[in-house]
């Protein structure tokens, strides 16, 4: 079987589906749209990663009345979780908060680095008496050799370990103050120092479950943060929609244990030993599936040996019209019938989900084209002198065709899972598996046509026609623009409340449906301190805190899946949209 997430040079599709609706000046009161509050999403990029960790340092600090290195400690002790990081001060209480996150309670000393002795002192780890500028005590009063602290900081860096240095000293959990570590190795690596200052500042994406690098491939250098729900579809600035969850192409209805097992299942091989065990049978000599291609039972393998295509017993060659030689396999064999049965039904239960959602996936790829031919039909419409000079229901009419066929292309492998067995076999029983499997696809019936009908609307030559019958097209995409829009919201509110509802809560999240498609994350704010060192960071998706020699963070590129734009269409961008996933 071919592999149904192939596709001609290796080309991704993707687009906006957001763009398009601004302008919407129709005099049907179901499409006035509720502004949004506005952008809940943040990118964070190479200028404003700074600023957006000194928001969260600044709140802690002087919440807690701590220096930098200790609030930063707190913060990623807690994955910068603010708020879990309170609920512990509450709960816990301050000493043993600090406790667990290796910060000394020792906030009150003059600790202003560097922080040396004057006297001579004894490193316990080189058993060597050195003067006191030549060593350094932490802020848990634990003092040693500058040469040995160095060493333990190198040790540790390379080691993965940068984020969290600890003391060196016996069953010592405080951790060793950044400035010290930082001035310390420069002294004998710089490049080891800036590492050292890359991961503490990207702590802040690598170990915050509300930041998460843009996927894109080449890495467009962009991080977003989200406020609230985990559970969300986003729009990086580079164009790539994304899930948040699961960090693969938005899938909404699909949970994100849907489409994995989905993608895994179009890309993977198991259809294909679905297809073999259906039409093959195994040669009882080689162990090679055989295929029949002729009517007499007695088939012969390519290894010579001759078998029963009844049962698949080994026989010899002599036979007549009626039986084989030596042979009877008469007797009914009901596990053997009932696992060639499943297997055939299943692959025609995949065959029909995936056929349907292939030919929606082809739709969306061949209705791009209706963007430049929208285009054209417009602009030759408002050349003609006619009263009807406002075209942005065309605009408004392909957006929602677009973001339509996205909802009904993953309604069926939403389906294909809903109503298997493979994930609530024991969540529903037979009946109530029905009822729920026609009430959706009832609904998803109904989708279906009016999406057909808007798009068969939307292909019209309107261009041609006179002004009356360029009203009635016009009257028909405004309708089923908003009909399209009510069914899509009543699915996503029968898979949450009817279908997902009861069952599993928290294992099948989906991202909310929203009319006005994915949000594009705004621009965060970089406005950081004149007093705040900004970094040079080689700011490209950033690989794990791992010991040296393993690479280097990837330079920031240009995202080469941009979205396509194009003037036109009274002015309303739309970005003709594929989901990348590999076709």
């Amino acid at each position: 079987m071919d592999d149904c997430f192939s596709g001609d040079d290796d080309e991704e599709y993707y687009c906006s589906d957001r763009d398009s609706l601004n302008g919407l000046e129709n005099e049907d009161s179901e499409y006035d749209w509720v502004p949004p509050k506005g952008p809940s999403t943040k990118v964070i990029t190479k200028e404003s990663l700074l600023s957006a960790q000194r928001g969260d340092l600044r709140r802690v600090m002087d919440l807690l009345s701590l220096r930098e290195h200790h609030a930063r400690t707190l913060l990623i002790h807690h994955r910068w979780d603010v708020e879990k990081l309170l609920a512990v001060l509450v709960e816990k209480g301050k000493a043993c908060l600090f406790a667990d996150a290796g910060v000394p309670l020792t906030e009150d000393q003059d600790l202003s680095f560097p922080k040396q002795s004057s006297s001579t002192i004894m490193c316990d780890i080189c058993i060597e008496e050195l003067p006191g500028h030549l060593t350094t005590r932490m802020d848990c009063s634990h003092c040693f050799c500058n040469d040995c602290w160095t060493e333990h900081f190198v040790v540790k860096i390379n080691d993965g370990q940068s984020k969290r240095i600890k003391c060196m000293a016996h069953k010592c959990n405080a951790i060793c103050d950044e400035a010290v570590v930082r001035d310390l190795v420069r002294r004998r690596h710089p490049d080891l120092a800036d590492k050292f200052e890359r991961f503490l500042l990207e702590s802040y994406i690598e170990d915050n479950k509300m930041v998460k690098w843009c996927p894109s491939t080449p890495h467009c250098g962009n991080a977003i943060r989200i406020e609230e729900d985990e559970c969300c579809e986003v729009e990086c600035s580079c164009g790539l929609q994304f899930c948040f969850s699961c960090l693969s192409e938005a899938h909404s209805p699909c949970s994100c244990l849907m489409w994995e097992l989905w993608s895994k299942k179009c890309r993977d091989e198991s259809e294909t030993v679905n297809w073999i065990t259906v039409h093959t049978k195994p040669c009882p000599k080689c162990h090679k599936p055989v295929e029949k291609n002729g009517g007499c039972n007695l088939v012969s393998c390519i290894c010579g040996q001759a078998f029963c295509w009844l049962c698949g017993g080994a026989t010899g060659r002599d036979h007549t019209w009626s039986n084989i030689a030596g042979h009877s396999c008469g007797r009914y064999k009901e596990d053997q019938e009932q696992k060639s049965e499943r297997a055939k039904r299943d692959l025609y239960r995949y065959m029909h989900y995936h056929n349907r959602y292939k030919a929606h996936l082809d739709s969306f790829k061949l209705e791009n084209k209706l963007r430049e031919t929208i285009q054209e039909k417009v602009s030759v419409s408002e050349e003609k002198e006619s009263a009807l000079r406002d075209f942005t229901w065309v605009t408004n009419g392909l957006y929602r065709l677009f973001r339509s066929r996205r909802v009904l292309l993953y309604s069926y492998p939403f389906a294909f899972y809903m109503f298997g067995e493979e994930l609530f076999k024991d969540e529903m029983t037979t009946e109530q598996r029905e009822i729920k499997q026609h009430l959706f696809e009832d609904q998803q019936q109904q989708l279906e046509a009016n999406v057909e009908r808007l798009s068969k609307f939307l292909e019209e030559p309107f261009d041609e026609y006179d002004e009356k019958k360029v009203m009635d097209v016009r009257m028909h995409v405004i309708n089923l623009s908003v009909v399209t829009d009510t069914l899509c919201r009543k699915m996503y509110e029968c898979i949450e409340n009817d279908l997902l509802g009861c069952l599993l809560l928290g294992t099948h999240n989906i991202a909310p449906y929203k009319s006005k498609g994915i949000e594009r994350a705004a621009a965060l704010n970089a406005k950081a301190d004149e007093s705040d060192k900004c970094l040079p960071l080689d700011f490209g998706k950033a690989e794990p805190d791992r010991p040296s020699g393993s690479g280097s963070l990837d330079d920031g590129g240009r995202s080469s899946r941009k979205r396509a734009r194009k003037e036109g269409l009274v002015g309303a961008l739309i970005d003709l949209n594929v989901p990348a996933g590999g076709y």
